[in-house]
């Protein structure tokens, strides 16, 4: 799939194109090697691990290998280690930063290898959720104060004693650790390993009717096959997670970002502009993440049956490349 295109199909595609200039017809356009003539060459994309990234990362990279040319590859990484990448040129670009404010002062500020290409268009969430049959049957436990009242139901043989409080995958941003510690709850923090294994958690729980909570995130495909119900912690303000070990407030909304290298920022790539234009919702996101998480859709194909169906928004993210 990553194979340079053939001169005789660029021509192809080109006439293809002609043609429905000529008779007004619509669609997406095809720049094989851009619209100011440009190359692409190669465009290493952070792939972090959950399926929502996934989705940016396929759209966008099917788009620039198919409209643009691109060798495409594909880098399955941490968050923190995709930061290390583009400073060092192995990474051009992360489509979706949870903030890491550490990290922006080291490689935006201080460093200057890395840069900020705008924002995604997805608003994100994190927080605490129970399953839905706990919240009906047990309706105060979404307030915060009333969790050392249940802990006991949450004991595991993984907790020592206290209640359990699942985590995802380590990497995945969290304030858990300081704020079970902060707000006095008697509860362990235990890492589940991944976005699959909550997921998978949270069916179990509530197919079976066990207590869990756990640490999830929007935007996220799953909440159209299970409306998990959020445990309500003391209000966000700005600044009250200055400290990351004196955090005793819930997570701030995100407005989700893109990241780009300086590198690549300065190479002339039309998958810069496609980068710094690509804007959709978490609508847009959990549709693609869905066909690939539940549908059992290899994520090119889901990423190419979205493009498909959205040429519009599509050519709005390739105008000038």
């Amino acid at each position: 799939m990553r194979r340079p295109l053939h001169l005789r199909l660029i021509g192809v595609a080109a006439a293809a194109a002609l043609m429905l200039s000529a008779c007004g017809g619509g669609g997406i356009k095809d720049n094989t090697t851009s619209g100011s003539g440009k190359s692409c060459g190669t465009f290493n994309i952070a792939v972090n691990p959950w399926t929502g990234y996934v989705a940016d990362a396929y759209v966008v990279g099917v788009v620039a290998q198919e409209k643009l040319g691109c060798t495409v590859n594909y880098k399955n990484v941490k968050e923190e280690v995709g930061w290390q990448g583009m400073s060092s040129g192995t990474i051009d670009t992360i489509l979706e930063n949870w903030g890491h404010a550490d990290l922006v002062k080291k490689y935006v500020t201080d460093q200057k290898t890395v840069e900020d290409a705008g924002m995604t268009g997805n608003e994100g969430i994190i927080g605490w959720y129970v399953p839905p049959w706990m919240a009906q049957k047990y309706p105060d436990i979404t307030n915060w104060k009333n969790l050392n009242k249940y802990a006991s139901m949450f004991k595991t043989s993984e907790s020592g004693g206290k209640g359990q409080l699942l985590d995802g995958d380590p990497s995945y941003v969290t304030n858990d650790e300081a704020l079970v510690k902060n707000l006095n709850l008697d509860y362990q923090v235990v890492v589940g390993g991944s976005e699959a294994a909550l997921i998978q958690s949270f069916r179990s729980a509530e197919k079976n009717k066990t207590p869990l909570l756990a640490y999830f995130y929007e935007p996220q495909w799953f909440f159209s096959e299970m409306k998990l119900v959020r445990v309500h912690l003391p209000k966000y303000t700005p600044g009250c997670d200055a400290d990351a070990a004196k955090v005793a407030c819930d997570y701030p909304p995100y407005h989700l970002n893109k990241l780009i290298s300086t590198k690549f920022a300065d190479s002339g790539s039309p998958a810069v502009t496609l980068v710094k234009q690509f804007h959709w919702t978490n609508d847009d996101q959990n549709e693609v993440a869905e066909y690939i998480a539940k549908d059992g859709m290899k994520p090119e194909d889901a990423a190419k049956k979205w493009i498909d169906a959205n040429p519009d928004l599509v050519n709005q993210w390739l105008q000038g490349t």
